[in-house]
């Protein structure tokens, strides 16, 4: 038997039109997956993914996170589609940027919304389906600055600053992964979350500079591709994580631990 092997996994994942959910959902297809991509397609984005439809087992639905009855709307095209689901996978983050100081409380509940309660509906409303598996996971993502705070000295002026909503709000996903893994245990639903590192998008341009920060802070001495992201998805969706849950499994080139 292959572990890895996700021949016998449906999949709804979220934010699978962006830099590091197209990959994953590349890769997973790749390794037998049935896999829904349910994004807002914004036309950046949709060219990452729209050669995928060609494979029957990927379908896009446009679905906004923020609404509770798309995001049921996404599960039940799943069920009627690929006959149910017994994995979801959420990438899918947003939020206005702004310094502290200056951060105003609608950008901070924005930033609120993007991150912890777009999670939060995306589990709960999962976890009816996933009763009536016998097995079923949940894979949430967080980030390196759930962890660590930035250190501003390598942003200087390159417009890449991180806002202390995202990584609040990522800190957030990170503790809700291992509340939800222990009360969901009793359902047999594993629940656990990938952390990445940097993994700047070549496309959007980051200044050679900022990169060079980048690569400098970690052990490595690089910065990530996207698909040096999508194995950690793969591995906790897979049979090979069957004893996996509550962990937070960081992609990071080192960033953190030291």
């Amino acid at each position: 038997m292959n572990i890895f092997d996700l021949s016998s996994k449906n999949i709804v994942m979220f934010g699978g039109s962006g830099y590091l959910g197209s990959a994953t959902a590349k890769a997973m297809l790749d390794l037998g997956a049935k896999v829904l991509i349910a994004d807002r397609f914004p036309d950046y984005a949709l060219k990452n993914v729209k050669h995928l439809e060609d494979n029957p087992n990927c379908i896009l639905y446009e679905c906004d996170l923020q609404d509770t009855n798309q995001i049921r709307g996404a599960y039940n095209k799943c069920v009627e589609s690929f006959g149910g689901f017994n994995a979801m996978v959420n990438l899918a983050t947003f939020g206005p940027s702004n310094s502290v100081e200056k951060m105003t409380d609608e950008e901070w509940a924005l930033g609120m919304e993007g991150t912890i309660n777009t999670s939060f509906r995306a589990i709960r409303e999962c976890v009816p389906f996933f009763e009536k598996n016998h097995n079923s996971c949940i894979v949430n993502t967080g980030s390196m600055y759930g962890v660590v705070s930035p250190d501003y000295r390598i942003y200087g002026t390159s417009g890449q600053n991180n806002p202390a909503n995202y990584g609040a709000g990522k800190a957030a996903v990170i503790m809700l992964t291992k509340y939800c893994a222990a009360h969901l245990a009793p359902k047999n639903i594993r629940v656990n979350c990938v952390t990445p590192g940097p993994f700047p998008d070549d496309r959007k341009l980051p200044p050679k500079e900022f990169l060079q920060a980048l690569s400098d802070k970690t052990m490595l001495g690089r910065v990530g591709k996207n698909h040096e992201i999508a194995g950690a998805y793969c591995y906790l969706v897979s049979d090979a994580a069957s004893f996996t849950t509550g962990a937070n499994l960081i992609v990071d080139g080192g960033w953190t631990a030291w």
